[in-house]
Order: C-alpha cells, then structure tokens, then sequence
C-alpha cells in the first residue's frame, strides 16, 4: 500500500472493521515515513452470478434490475417494500446456490412470477405482461383465465 500523502509503502494497520458494506473491510493505515493516517477499503474479489438469457448469452445477475421490474410492477398497489426485497433476496439465493453459479433467466423469472402471483395479482399481471412478452390481447386473456381460474379452486 501506498501512502497517499508521501508515497512511501510502507505502513502499519492501527484498526481494521468491516465496512458499513458487509463484503468490505475498513482498515485505518498510518504511514511509517510521514506518520501520516488513511483508511483503505478492501472488497473480497469473487466470480459474479451470471444468469443465461433466451438467447444464450450471459449476464451478471443484477438485484436492482430485478428489484425495479418489481417496483414498476407494483407501482400504486398495497405491497411493502420488505416483501419486494424478500423475493430479490430469495432470487439471488437462487442463483447462489447453482454449483456453476448461473441460472437461465427463465428460472428466475419464473420464481418471481410465482412469487409475486401470491402477493399481488394485479402486480403478477403487469410483470407477467412485460416478462411473458405477451404478442396479443388472446394471451393476456389467457393467463387472466389462468389466474381466475386457481383463484376459484
């Protein structure tokens, strides 16, 4: 580590905690040559969750991606907020606990969707909308039916 002061690298570790973020860890430095003190930031380095879309290819699996279909989902509609970040949270689990680290986005979107169908219908139906890509007015209706249909019985 570099003194940011006088660039000697030299220094010693006075305290070390973990950030206010739980994959950091804070150390307060202090620079042998000018005794000057800065603190240093350290982020474990680890191989992202992918996740594979309809296509093939790979992203990184993203919580706030999910997290704002959720939020655009349930816009003007009785959900709380902690039950939006329970489904995240368990989506990411999801895809955590794949040995090889990725899930099809098909996985995924069909956990939220579930999910979300217990929560709030009108919410599973907006999200279902835009994430089933309905084609036509027929297929709407059709999951409309759908979801009539296991609310009866």
């Amino acid at each position: 580590m570099r003194c940011p002061f006088c660039g000697y690298t030299e220094d010693k570790v006075v305290d070390s905690r973990a950030g206010k973020v739980a994959d950091t860890i804070r150390r307060r430095r202090e620079c042998m040559k000018c005794g000057r003190r800065f603190t240093t930031y350290e982020r474990i380095d680890e191989i992202p969750y992918m996740v594979v879309k309809k296509d093939g290819s790979r992203e990184k699996f993203d919580r706030q991606k999910i997290l704002n279909g959720l939020l655009k989902a349930c816009e003007k509609r009785p959900v709380p907020m902690s039950k939006l970040e329970e489904i995240v949270d368990e989506a990411e689990s999801y895809v955590a606990e794949s040995p090889d680290r990725e899930r099809p986005s098909s996985e995924l979107g069909g956990l939220v969707m579930d999910r979300l169908r217990k929560l709030d219908k009108v919410a599973y139906v907006r999200f279902a909308s835009v994430y089933l890509d309905f084609k036509d007015v027929r297929e709407f209706m059709d999951e409309l039916k759908d979801l009539l249909n296991a609310k009866t019985t």
